[in-house]
């Protein structure tokens, strides 16, 4: 019954307003309530809340002592989930899990382990052909450089997007005359499509 309306607080203990490790408890159940986060996002959290650094680092060794913090077990879900879901490549999921505060041998890890080169290709093969599809009554350019764009934005690398581009408007049986993509050039930002 306690922490009830109404109820007194246990004999001795600080109510959780002026307790930091509740505070810090309560801040973290909540955020991992809504969505899976990263030890580093709920450290930030923390932070935020003025959470002094030695109470966050025990909240945060205790939950994930108890498994409700699990960076390995979150980038592996990451990776798999944005992956099917957004068609992102490993490099656009790479820079999204290292923004969300993921280790880097975890990163890499958990990238290696949920894709392998025949699936990368395979989903942006599907993103080409769904692309070129919805552009079938433009002018052959237009349609390359869209598809081209589709998967830039996804963090696919340029040899790659040019080749199925031209694998697939060959196909359809396009006649294709496509002027050489500049490989040097850095992609736009990967995953914001």
């Amino acid at each position: 019954m306690h922490g009830q309306e109404g109820q007194d607080p246990l004999p001795g203990a600080a109510p959780p307003e002026d307790d930091p490790a509740a505070k810090a408890r309560g801040i973290c159940l909540r955020l991992l309530a809504t969505t899976p986060r990263t030890r580093a996002q709920l450290a930030e959290a923390l932070a935020d809340h003025d959470i002094p650094d030695e109470i966050a680092g025990e909240v945060l060794g205790r939950f994930s002592e108890v498994g409700l913090i699990d960076d390995v077990a979150f980038a592996h879900a990451w990776v798999d989930s944005r992956h099917t879901g957004r068609g992102l490549a490993g490099r656009a999921l790479a820079a999204e899990l290292r923004r969300r505060g993921v280790a880097e041998d975890t990163v890499r890890e958990a990238v290696d382990a949920g894709l392998t080169p025949d699936r990368e290709e395979d989903t942006a093969r599907a993103l080409v052909r769904r692309k070129l599809t919805t552009t079938r009554h433009k002018d052959v350019a237009v349609r390359a450089r869209r598809a081209m764009g589709v998967l830039a934005r996804k963090g696919y690398a340029p040899g790659l997007a040019y080749r199925l581009v031209r694998e697939e408007l060959e196909a359809e049986g396009t006649e294709v005359d496509l002027p050489e993509p500049d490989f040097d050039a850095d992609p736009p930002e990967a995953g914001t499509s």
